[in-house]
């Protein structure tokens, strides 16, 4: 079985992370989204679910779903609150990312297995990847691309104060990558990384 290089995304909101998730795919990776993990564990049927029900009450289950906006609501302005529902999520996206890896290396296809994570640094799961990569856009024009797409300024602000600065995620970054230019600057900066974990696989 393969040992493929396991590679972190992490970055601020609306920092361009799935952008740059997409443009490392189109090159070969095997790309999975840890935000797309909690989509799938958020599911009345589930385990995880269930627990989170008995969390928060059954009012958080709309149309047989869980409503993550409910969600949200019910915990940022409770931090207590959210540190129970990280304590429940975190665990099981770790353990769902490890079950993707192992079946990625089955395949025979030695490219990188890249995981966008958000909260990498926060939850201290760095030590899980061979390399880590921090996307870092100015903060003004994160905040524009978050309104642009229809969130309020406040959600902005409420989830930006959850996770630690851009400074900080490039001190503990083993990459950077910088989102401030043109799409074509960026794929500039994915290629030249990509070249990177090919050789050094």
């Amino acid at each position: 079985m393969l040992k493929l290089l396991k590679v972190a995304i992490t970055g601020g909101i609306a920092s361009g992370k799935s952008t740059v998730c997409q443009l490392f795919q189109e090159l070969g990776a095997y790309v999975i989204s840890a935000d797309d993990i909690v989509h799938e564990l958020l599911d009345p049927q589930t385990d995880l679910g269930q627990k989170i029900i008995r969390l928060f009450g059954s009012d958080i289950v709309q149309n047989g779903k869980i409503a993550r906006p409910v969600i949200a609501k019910k915990v940022f302005n409770d931090p207590k609150l959210l540190k129970k529902l990280e304590e429940l999520i975190h665990p099981e996206v770790l353990k769902q990312i490890e079950r993707l890896y192992q079946q990625a290396c089955t395949q025979e296809k030695q490219v990188p297995f890249i995981v966008e994570m958000p909260l990498l640094f926060e939850i201290g799961a760095e030590s899980a990847y061979d390399k880590t990569i921090a996307l870092v856009t100015p903060i003004e024009t994160a905040r524009r691309r978050w309104i642009d797409a229809g969130h309020s300024n406040q959600d902005f602000e409420l989830r930006t104060n959850r996770q630690i600065p851009n400074d900080a995620k490039q001190k503990q970054a083993d990459y950077i990558i910088q989102n401030n230019g043109t799409l074509q600057d960026l794929r500039r900066q994915v290629k030249e990384l990509y070249h990177i974990f090919t050789t050094a696989s």
